[in-house]
């Protein structure tokens, strides 16, 4: 990684099926500082739809999205604070979970 590059964390979830990509990445995002960025590899088609409109309800940044046969690959950059708290997880989270 060059100076100045946003640090990447990796998360693989291949294998799980909906909702647990979607609820993963959530729980993941909500721990990285505003700027970095997290890199997340799934097998689920339905994340193809879920994870973007995840981003969007989070005001997130999808930076890029790839699909290689079977794998999708995300990379989600984290916003920068806003006046919602950082557990304002829109519809995307279950309750005592």
């Amino acid at each position: 990684m060059r100076a100045g590059e946003p640090i990447v964390t990796e998360l693989d979830l291949t294998g799980l099926k909906c909702p647990l990509p979607v609820l993963k990445t959530r729980k993941a995002l909500r721990g990285l500082r505003p700027g970095e960025r997290l890199r997340v590899i799934c097998t689920d088609p339905l994340a193809a739809i879920d994870i973007p409109h995840m981003v969007q309800e989070l005001r997130d940044r999808l930076v890029e999205q790839h699909a290689d046969g079977p794998k999708l690959s995300f990379v989600i950059e984290r916003h920068q604070a806003t006046e919602k708290g950082p557990d304002d997880a829109g519809p995307w989270t279950l309750k005592n979970a």
